[in-house]
């Protein structure tokens, strides 16, 4: 939860403070002193205050992500599962080919904007994932199994193979499932969106 010690005159300073700081409504901040300071008769005194976000990262990803299925006039049931640091939406529907879109496009846009979301009301690191009726987790599945596939045939022929350009979520699934290798590793070349993986022998 995003948090901040602020210092004022009074309390209307610090909501003042707080408002422009946070840039969030007042009703999703609480507010706490944790020090007053007197001064003489009422000049030089002060209070300081710890001022943090009451809202929930992973309940605000998913009003967001509600709002804007409901705003594609999609009727959906949004599963969420949050796990120490990681948080997952799976969204089913009867119209799943619509919100997965092209190559995964539209659900890889649901899951960045909802990851903005979410890190603006957090001061870690949080995993937002996105998932619609499985398709993620299938095609997990399917690069782990090129990544098997092709990392044997670079071990047995000591050449390199250079994959088709994958997002960063992809990319991040080979490099996980080969990282333990002995005998290959991956690396990433090339910019966005044609950003790909290598996956190279290594030499001995």
């Amino acid at each position: 939860m995003r948090k901040k010690e602020i210092e004022g005159k009074n309390i209307e300073e610090i909501k003042s403070k707080a408002l422009e700081i946070f840039n969030m409504p007042e009703e999703k901040l609480k507010i706490k002193v944790i020090n007053e300071k007197k001064g003489f008769l009422g000049i030089g005194s002060s209070i300081t205050a710890l001022v943090s976000l009451d809202v929930n990262p992973a309940e605000e990803g998913l009003k967001y992500l509600k709002n804007i299925i409901k705003e594609m006039d999609i009727d959906a049931k949004i599963e969420m599962i949050t796990n120490q640091n990681e948080i997952k939406y799976n969204i089913y529907s009867d119209h799943n080919p619509i919100l997965i879109g092209r190559e995964g496009s539209t659900v890889d846009a649901l899951q960045f904007m909802t990851r903005h979301v979410v890190s603006r009301y957090s001061e870690e690191r949080l995993i937002c994932l996105v998932d619609v009726g499985g398709y993620k987790q299938k095609r997990k599945m399917q690069l782990e199994i090129l990544a098997t596939k092709t990392a044997k045939e670079v071990a047995r022929t000591k050449i390199q193979v250079k994959l088709d350009p994958m997002n960063s979520y992809e990319r991040r699934i080979i490099h996980t499932k080969l990282s333990d290798w002995r005998d290959v590793y991956t690396e990433s070349v090339g910019e966005e969106p044609n950003r790909c993986l290598i996956i190279k022998p290594k030499r001995r």
